[in-house]
């Protein structure tokens, strides 16, 4: 049996990775066409990932994209451990970056499936810490 570089990805891993990217440039086409300024995509931390940040006015969006075959099955799809991961990571980008202009700040999600139009949901989840 052929042994496989350790540096080069599975298959199915460079799959999903490619299936991530594409739905994040949807995610974030579909924000721009809202009025958003993309501040960031896969922004990371120590204390997680995010994978689009927005601004409109004063309003700042952490986005959650999630890529399923069902757009419903990307709206299951963030679970609580994510909820934290991301607010943990939100909280290290606003202690990095602030702005007294920012007055509103909401945790977002945009779902994608194949042949759908993307579907942005906004203050997909609150997290108080």
């Amino acid at each position: 049996m052929a042994r496989r570089n350790r540096t080069t990805p599975h298959p199915k891993r460079q799959a999903a990775l490619r299936t991530g990217l594409t739905a994040e440039s949807l995610a974030a086409a579909l924000l721009m066409a809202k009025g958003f300024r993309i501040l960031a995509r896969r922004w990371k931390s120590s204390a997680g990932e995010i994978d689009i940040i927005a601004r409109r006015r004063q309003l700042l969006i952490f986005v959650e994209v999630k890529a399923r075959s069902r757009l419903d099955l990307a709206a299951e799809s963030v679970s609580e451990r994510q909820k934290r991961r991301i607010a943990a990571a939100a909280a290290a980008w606003l202690a990095d970056n602030q702005d007294e202009a920012m007055r509103d700040i909401r945790f977002d999600a945009v779902l994608v499936a194949p042949a759908q139009m993307p579907r942005h949901i906004a203050a997909a989840f609150d997290f108080e810490g």
